[in-house]
């Protein structure tokens, strides 16, 4: 990866159609059974908020958020390799957060693997408690893991 592209300024902006490709890439390099280009077009047709960090015309991060009935639900939040351990992935959790309380959820929820640590301590950090448990929610190399459920009051 190029200079220019680790010191450009990351700016957060709406997801569109076009970018597919490029949130597929950090898709498939940080998840062993990634969601497919379909279901991530299938969110912007449902007029999910999808938002994106770009960095010198590269993707370099996204979140999914659905909002309805006063809940907000994190689908999906994910920065690519090159780019975690610099608050990007805690800045648009804030950011879905925020739109989540703009559209007047009382509570986000969101399910995360027990084995993705630091995911689930960003979480913790920023408020979000255990609220339940998904049995054999996600695939896994050995059949499924489980899947916590968190929630954060707004």
């Amino acid at each position: 990866m190029s200079a220019s592209l680790h010191n450009a300024a990351p700016r957060l902006r709406p997801m569109h159609e076009e970018d597919v490709p490029g949130v597929m890439v950090i898709e498939l390099l940080n998840y062993p059974y990634p969601w497919t280009e379909g279901i991530m077009r299938d969110c912007l047709r449902a007029n999910y908020s999808c938002w994106v960090y770009e960095a010198a015309d590269s993707i370099i991060g996204y979140g999914i958020l659905s909002v309805g009935a006063g809940e907000a639900h994190i689908l999906n939040i994910s920065v690519h390799p090159d780019h975690q351990g610099r608050g990007l992935g805690r800045k648009l959790l804030n950011h879905l957060l925020d739109l989540a309380r703009g559209h007047g959820a009382d509570t986000a929820f969101l399910e995360v693997r027990p084995s993705n640590r630091v995911a689930v301590h960003l979480y913790e950090s920023i408020g979000f408690n255990q609220a339940g448990l998904r049995r054999d929610y996600y695939p896994a190399a050995r059949g499924r893991e489980d899947a916590l459920i968190m929630a954060l009051a707004l």
